[in-house]
Formats: C-alpha cells, structure tokens, sequence
C-alpha cells in the first residue's frame, strides 16, 4: 500500500473508490467498508483508497497509533492511504469545499463509501446526506454502510477502547474481527529480566491503549515472523515502591538483538494480575510457571 501524508504528493488516480473515515483500531466495522471499496475499485479497474485523519478528530484517545492503523488497512488490500492532518487550518474547511476541493477536485473520486454516523467539516456540519446530495451534483458514486452490530452491540471504537481498559480483551478481540494487539518499539531497559534469568524485550507502545496491569500469553510479530512469548504489563512491585508501567516481553527460544525494531504483540489470555512477591526467588519460580503455562497453552491450540 502506498502511503501519502497530505494532499500536495496527491496525483491523479484511476477511477478512485474512497474509503473515507478515521478507522480508527479498523474494527469489524471499518473492514466491510475497505473491502467493499477494494472489491469495487477491482470491478471497474480503479483504485481504492483510503482517506484517513490524524491526530483524531474528536481529540479522543487513539485506540491504534496511526502507524498500526496504516498497517491494518494495508491488509485490507487497499492501494493507496492518504492521511490528512487534522490541523487547526483543516479543522475550518467546511464541508461543501471539503467535498468539493479534496474529493472531486483532488481527488476526482468515482465512489465515495462512508459508514452511515461520520461527519465532516467545520464543527462536524457535513453527515451522509451532504454527501448525497453533493453527489448528485458532481456525479461520484456513494455507498453508505449501516452500523454494524455483533450481539446487539453496535461497534466502535470508543467503546472498545473502554472494554481494552476494563481487561475485556476477548470481547473487545470480537468486535476487532481480531485479537487484541499493541505496536511499540523495542526500546533499552535495565536488564532485570535478564538478571532473572528470563531475557525481555522493554516495549515503548505508540500512543496505544494498553491492557490493564497483569501477564499475558502472546502471540508477538516481528518482521513479518510470528513468536510466541509472556508479556508483563506494569511497575515491578517486587522492585519498585512507586514507578510507571512497563510493557515487557519473554520471547520463547530467541536471542537476538532487536533494539529499534518495531513490535506487535497480539494478547492471547491473561494469566494473573500483577502482584508483589515476597523475594526473587519467588518471583522467578511465578515466572517458570507463567511460562510453562504460555506454552501449555500454545501447544494446545
């Protein structure tokens, strides 16, 4: 997929089917609207692309950094991403001239598809039915999606960034069409992992929201190969009286050096909260057993 951060690198495309929203965490959602617009961009020999804000609109905590976002919709199949900055100029641009300037002039759209509740525009004053009636006038096609509901419950992101905060990682997975996953860096740390004698990687996350304080049994990625491993998420209590919260990962059977590298871990279950223990010892026994119940687990599945 290619990336184009602004509108000035914005080329003419062929016959462009735009995918527009902030997708943010592309949940269930957000993947029948992509697809749908790759699956019509393939029919008419266009080009899909999505049409995508950053920082969030609505000033909410992001549920994915936008590099994690980019790499969802990426696999959606889609063929171009262009990522506006919502900026204070943007923010002014009202919603008959955001149509008229970025999605016909720039962008000379063939179709637009949008879910039925986005808004756009100068304090949100644009709704589908701008968009249906401006597409009358410029002639691009529109294709609005319902909201999409899995066990009566609508989806979105606002409320699974609370169900993520809340540890409801199985229920927030569902609406996801995904496991629960965090982007981050693998960044220096103090080696206490190592001094325990279990390695970790100390992940710096990319503006993500965080599962609740606890070890979990992972799935993580990395360059594009799957590792299986037990995350840490909290403040070391054994160690430390006050601090704040640290991602780290055991990495079963690897020894390489992956400093810089970019990280996804996916959280399979949760194993135990986190807790003080009365000695290292004791500690490292918890730890040969957090592992050998991670892979219990994996082996199993």
């Amino acid at each position: 997929m290619k990336v184009i951060y602004g509108l000035r690198e914005v080329k003419k495309f062929k016959k462009p089917v735009v995918a527009l929203g902030v997708f943010d965490g592309v949940h269930c959602g957000h993947i029948g609207i992509l697809k749908a617009a790759v699956r019509h961009a393939r029919s008419v020999v266009g080009t899909s692309i999505a049409l995508t804000f950053d920082p969030h609109p609505q000033k909410e905590e992001s549920l994915t950094s936008l590099g994690h976002r980019l790499r969802l919709i990426a696999k959606q199949g889609i063929c171009v991403c262009i990522v506006i900055n919502f900026n204070k100029r943007f923010q002014k641009i009202s919603a008959a001239d955001f149509i008229k300037d970025i999605l016909v002039k720039k962008l000379a759209s063939y179709s637009v598809y949008v879910g039925k509740n986005f808004r756009f525009g100068r304090n949100a004053e644009g709704s589908v039915q701008t968009l249906r009636r401006f597409s009358r006038i410029y002639n691009f096609g529109l294709k609005v999606f319902r909201v999409v509901r899995i066990d009566h419950q609508p989806i979105s992101s606002t409320y699974i960034r609370r169900l993520i905060k809340k540890g409801r990682l199985t229920a927030a997975g569902k609406l996801l069409c995904r496991p629960v996953t965090v982007l981050g860096s693998v960044m220096k740390g103090v080696h206490l992992g190592s001094r325990l004698g279990f390695p970790t990687a100390n992940i710096d996350p990319h503006h993500e929201v965080i599962p609740p304080e606890g070890v979990y049994a992972v799935r993580i990625v990395l360059d594009g190969r799957k590792f299986y491993g037990v995350c840490n998420i909290g403040k070391r209590p054994t160690f430390m009286r006050k601090g704040k919260v640290h991602i780290e990962v055991n990495i079963f059977n690897f020894h390489k050096n992956i400093y810089a590298k970019f990280i996804e871990i996916e959280f399979v279950r949760k194993i135990r909260n986190e807790k003080k223990f009365s000695s290292a010892a004791v500690l490292i026994d918890r730890i040969r057993k957090d592992i050998a119940f991670a892979k219990t687990l994996f082996s199993c599945h």
